[in-house]
């Protein structure tokens, strides 16, 4: 028998979607063809057979939140990579090359996970959801793991810029979706395993020479490392990621091959999106107890988990072909924290512990809403989700 959970998160419509749904991408990293690929094709072949590929998918995962959680607890405060901060002691060194190992072996299980689903025949939507949906969080934990290795003092970033940093990073990552959004194409962008290599390293690098590597200016330009990693990111995205994201979508229109036909179809998953984007802004720039600088770590996992769950939704209406949400459910609990702590003496006093109690409800909510999703597929198409039998149908 299979597990029926209470909840229904997807309609007729999503499900007949999914029914029809065939993968389509576009890959030109040289990075990613060159160098990953012929890796992946042969890690791929050391996969035993029985083994379900969105196991691979949720263990990768696994490990990165592991690396989050690990960081969070020798480093809350992204202050012990800082000498600015001689009360807070360095991060033990073997952190770091745990780091590293967790880091390499989930970007490996990330590329080989559709690779081994080919192998075994059991590609589907359920996986790429899965797959993608878990992408969008992890572009929370990668973030702030890297943070960790420059610290929030000397030769860094202050939190407030950090958390410019994260939503850029949330923003490439959601461009692609909305992107296949309109063309139905995933344009794959290159800077993702440039992004894992860069991590990699910095993991590597602090292993053997300590957080105090990272401790320099570049004499010619007057930046600190911090600020290069900042600018690279910024001119990864506003140079690469964004205007060819516009000139995919420029192509579809002038072949007239979108998927959505009126410019305010096109432009819906960009609502809720950019609403939380102001929202979010504004409560860390006119925060009554400075929550950006007083506890950036909790505010950066509210952003990171609502943004994911505004993600996946649009990952599962690019892949159903259905229509997007224009709003996401939650911006009420975020909105209404937000006017209780702007508004109300008795919560103003007690941002922080509203803001971890946002946190864990939209952490729990996600869970829920993404083991509802996952179950509801495996339902509709007759699925296990970490087996490769299929499962009895009522």
């Amino acid at each position: 028998m299979s597990l029926k959970m209470p909840g229904r998160y997807l309609s007729e419509e999503q499900l007949t979607g999914f029914g029809r749904y065939k993968y389509c991408s576009v890959d030109t990293s040289p990075v990613s063809n060159y160098v990953m690929h012929p890796f992946w094709n042969s890690v791929v072949k050391l996969v035993p057979p029985w083994i379900a590929p969105n196991l691979l998918t949720f263990v990768g995962f696994l490990l990165t939140v592991t690396n989050a959680l690990l960081l969070a607890f020798y480093d809350y405060s992204f202050c012990a990579s800082s000498d600015d901060y001689p009360n807070y002691p360095p991060i033990p060194s073997w952190v770091w090359i745990v780091c590293a190992v967790n880091h390499f072996l989930a970007h490996t299980l990330d590329g080989i996970d559709g690779k081994h689903a080919r192998r075994t025949n059991s590609s589907g939507p359920l996986g790429e959801l899965m797959d993608h949906g878990m992408d969008s969080w992890a572009s929370l934990f990668m973030p702030t793991c890297l943070y960790s290795v420059f610290g929030c003092g000397d030769f860094s970033c202050s939190p407030l810029r950090v958390f410019f940093i994260l939503w850029n990073v949330h923003i490439c990552f959601l461009l692609s979706h909305w992107e296949k959004y309109n063309t139905g194409i995933l344009y794959l962008p290159w800077g993702y395993d440039i992004s894992q290599f860069v991590l990699l390293m910095a993991y590597i690098i602090t292993y053997f020479k300590s957080y105090k590597f990272w401790k320099f200016l570049v004499p010619a330009i007057n930046l600190s490392s911090g600020e290069i990693v900042e600018m690279s990111l910024y001119i990864g995205s506003f140079g690469m990621s964004f205007p060819v994201s516009l000139y995919n979508i420029y192509t579809g229109y002038k072949t007239n091959t979108l998927k959505q036909k009126t410019l305010y179809e096109g432009m819906r998953p960009l609502f809720p999106v950019t609403t939380f984007l102001i929202m979010t802004t504004l409560w860390a720039v006119f925060s009554p107890s400075d929550i950006i600088n007083k506890d950036p770590r909790i505010f950066y996992w509210m952003v990171g988990t609502v943004f994911s769950n505004i993600c996946c939704r649009l990952i599962i209406s690019q892949m159903s072909m259905t229509q997007c949400e224009a709003f996401n459910w939650m911006l009420y609990p975020v909105g209404l924290t937000m006017g209780l702590v702007f508004g109300v003496p008795l919560f103003t006093q007690r941002e922080n512990l509203m803001v971890w109690i946002l946190t864990i409800f939209c952490i729990l909510a996600h869970i829920y809403y993404a083991v509802c999703v996952v179950q509801e597929m495996c339902q509709h198409f007759g699925l296990r989700c970490f087996s490769l039998k299929k499962s009895s149908q009522d």
